[in-house]
């Protein structure tokens, strides 16, 4: 796959964009804008989760039947889901129904709950491991880093599931804890003025 691809408006953009038309949507208005709303990361966690050894594509066909099935992913609510509500899970045709990355949902939505408590926000916790950008591969050229890597081991060890370094990745290029926009791609620039005017969760 090249590194760019013509968008519908004749400007270019990254060269994956081209795997769905659906791409440019999300590649335009989502991918790498910089993201401190906690249910949106979790949200994002969670689908990346869902992703391993699937599509993105999948994935984002799914994902407002994901949103219903999991409560618009509140992980205060999702937190108390019991048996029933996996069950329920398990017969919704319109995720994927895999009961071990079910189960690391509402394992995680109690983990999310522990973790504000220590920290204050989600937010604040993940834009701790935002790197250096002078430490940053080419665009699109790693599926892991240290820092993914860091966050990984950091969040394994309070106990979420399904969060592996490839993951973790995934999830830092999409909420802007990294700009990966492909250079030449038009966005790119304007990922980057997004993040510099960004106010980091956390910090004075």
């Amino acid at each position: 796959m090249s590194a760019t691809v013509l968008g519908p408006d004749g400007e270019l953009r990254c060269g994956w964009c081209s795997a769905a038309p659906e791409f440019f949507d999300y590649h335009d208005n989502e991918w790498g804008y910089p993201v401190d709303n906690d249910i949106r990361l979790f949200e994002k966690l969670c689908l990346e989760s869902f992703q391993s050894g699937l599509s993105w594509r999948t994935i984002l066909a799914k994902r407002e039947n994901f949103r219903a099935a999991f409560s618009n992913f509140d992980f205060n609510v999702v937190a108390k889901y019991n048996d029933a509500d996996i069950d329920r899970l398990l017969k919704d045709e319109g995720i994927v129904r895999h009961r071990g990355k079910i189960e690391a949902v509402i394992n995680n939505a109690n983990k999310a709950i522990e973790l504000v408590e220590r920290e204050g926000s989600l937010a604040a916790y993940f834009w701790r491991f935002e790197p250096d950008e002078k430490s940053l591969p080419e665009p699109q050229t790693a599926s892991t880093s240290e820092e993914s890597t860091a966050l990984s081991k950091a969040l394994k060890k309070q106990g979420w599931k399904f969060v592996g370094p490839t993951t973790v990745y995934a999830f830092m290029q999409a909420m802007g804890l990294i700009n990966d926009h492909a250079e030449g791609c038009v966005f790119r620039k304007k990922i980057e003025h997004a993040r510099s005017h960004f106010r980091r969760p956390g910090r004075v």
